[in-house]
């Protein structure tokens, strides 16, 4: 007989009958379980922090890519607020300037701030730090750790200008770095020198040289 011609057979595979009784023949072998599909558990919902009007609650942690802000920076100000601070600067200005040369007739008029006048104020602060500016005869004052914060100074504002001055302000401002490094060079080997001058030999009572004048003398 061809597969298509074999007849269906149907199994009764139940091991009671209808008022509960053992069927005599029913399969003895155990009844499989059919797995169960379990589903996996869904998602939990990401924590939400929401104010909270009670002030020992505790604070929402802050990621690593948001630190807090500085709390000892101010907060910067608005647009609108350096707007106004610089119009009431200017106008108190001109009514300053007004006033300076309304008791002083013929006074000039004070140049435009510019990038060469403050290059210049630093140097000149500079010089006199570093004793330049004392008369002949007299002792020179000189305050290196002042020269050294002002020629300091003088080399943040040239990186932070670099590429963005024209080639005199860039010449002016090479010029000026080289002479103050250079003076403060040769002030720190004239009080080495002098310092060396002043050890008496042994034996020797008092110190040749010292408090005379043209030497100069560390103010701190």
């Amino acid at each position: 007989m061809s597969e298509q011609n074999k007849p269906f057979v149907v199994t009764d595979r139940r091991k009671f009958t209808l008022d509960g009784t053992p069927r005599p023949d029913a399969d003895p072998s155990p009844e499989r379980e059919s797995p169960i599909a379990v589903a996996p558990p869904a998602p939990e919902p990401p924590l939400e922090f929401k104010p909270s009007s009670d002030p020992t609650a505790p604070e929402p942690p802050v990621p690593a890519s948001q630190p807090p802000d500085d709390p000892q920076l101010p907060p910067a100000p608005t647009a609108a607020e350096m707007e106004q601070a610089n119009a009431a600067y200017q106008q108190t200005s001109e009514r300053l300037e007004t006033a300076v040369r309304a008791a002083n007739p013929g006074m000039d008029h004070p140049p435009a701030m510019s990038f060469e006048q403050i290059v210049q104020s630093i140097y000149m602060s500079t010089i006199l730090q570093l004793g330049g500016t004392a008369q002949e005869g007299q002792q020179p004052r000189v305050d290196l750790m002042g020269a050294r914060q002002s020629i300091d100074m003088l080399a943040i504002l040239a990186g932070k200008t670099k590429g963005n001055l024209t080639p005199a302000e860039a010449q002016l401002m090479d010029t000026v770095l080289f002479e103050v490094r250079m003076g403060f060079l040769e002030v720190t080997q004239a009080l080495a020198r002098s310092a060396a001058n002043r050890q008496p030999p042994p034996g020797v009572t008092g110190a040749p040289g010292a408090g005379s004048p043209g030497r100069p003398s560390i103010v701190r």
